[in-house]
């Protein structure tokens, strides 16, 4: 796919970012310059000492590995993956499929991640460093003002994490990768519940929840340790206040030689089926959404109008914590199959 110059642009800001020492002090002249860029705007890592001891001591990257995606010979370091679901994110491949970097362009998601949720996360994921969350190894903002953040042509922060894909294009058996995104599916869905089906297009239905009808088939041991850090982690995400996470399941044929760039957890290793069959791995995504944010609360009214005029449940994003976690967990108690 050829990448566009916004897009060319935005990827030589994030890799100005991840490869080039940061701290020079801020002036006068550095923000006037700063606030006439449209596409090309400057990038710095936020909380930089943080997410270092996170790499390094947590989740033991091999840290010139880790910087090593960001620098490529010839090409630029990271490919388009698309604008996928409806947050407007763009989202970037390193050449190597090892990260992926996504940007927040929304004021609430990017908010409650800088102020609310990134200290605890870190103190969280220090502890638990086998957490089924994605792992979120920098996360950039624009240090000054510009026109292009201004009018929204091109965003100010974004995460980068770990690839749970990485190693599929390598595989000689690519092709039998299976990939779920999976919510709860009792929620309402507008789009699913009352738009008629002549006016909503394939590709917007497909960007609803997956359907996982088979079953993950694990140990009595696997089992367990699963069971137990996605209940923590669940908890963890109430407590938070956020709704709407993902599990990204992936279930890979059990031949298939997989990368793993630091700790071997197991699920981001590929955890062994019980039967023999398969390698799955999972993380937990998209935890952005809390529901003491504006944007959240003002859907909730809306919504709420849908319940009394056409007796509408509630959304994945405006229900309350405890209950989407509670169907989260029944969701995937469904699933497992204990051996």
């Amino acid at each position: 796919m050829k990448q566009s110059r916004r897009e060319s642009a935005l990827i030589k800001s994030i890799q100005s970012a991840l490869t080039r020492d940061n701290h020079s002090k801020k002036t006068l002249l550095k923000k006037l310059l700063a606030f006439f860029s449209v596409r090309r705007i400057k990038l710095t890592r936020h909380e930089r000492e943080l997410f270092e001891k996170l790499r390094g001591e947590v989740w033991k990257f091999d840290l010139n590995e880790y910087q090593a995606s960001f620098h490529t010979r010839g090409q630029l370091p990271f490919k388009t993956v698309g604008d996928l679901g409806y947050s407007g994110s763009t989202f970037l491949a390193t050449v190597d499929t090892r990260l992926i970097v996504k940007s927040l362009p929304r004021h609430f998601e990017y908010s409650f991640f800088q102020e609310d949720l990134l200290l605890p996360y870190f103190e969280y994921m220090s502890q638990n460093p086998d957490s089924l969350l994605v792992w979120i190894t920098d996360y950039l903002i624009a240090p000054y003002v510009t026109l292009g953040t201004l009018f929204g042509l091109t965003p100010a922060h974004h995460i980068v994490m770990e690839n749970t894909m990485c190693g599929r294009d390598e595989d000689p058996a690519a092709e039998k990768w299976e990939t779920y995104d999976l919510k709860p599916i009792d929620y309402f869905y507008p789009e699913r519940d009352i738009m008629p089906r002549t006016l909503v297009s394939d590709e917007t239905l497909n960007k609803l929840a997956d359907r996982f009808d088979e079953k993950l088939y694990l140990s009595r041991s696997d089992y367990k340790c699963f069971w137990d850090m996605i209940q923590k982690d669940t908890a963890f995400l109430q407590d938070a206040n956020v709704v709407d996470y993902s599990l990204f399941l992936i279930r890979i044929p059990a031949s298939s030689d997989l990368p793993v760039q630091g700790r071997r957890s197991p699920w981001r290793a590929g955890l062994p089926s019980a039967d023999g069959q398969w390698k799955y791995r999972a993380v937990i995504l998209d935890f952005f959404w809390a529901r003491h944010k504006l944007q959240p609360l003002a859907l909730s009214g809306v919504v709420q109008t849908f319940n009394v005029v056409g007796r509408q449940g509630p959304m994945t994003i405006t229900t309350t914590p405890s209950e989407y976690r509670d169907k989260f967990l029944t969701m995937i108690s469904e699933m497992i199959e204990e051996h």
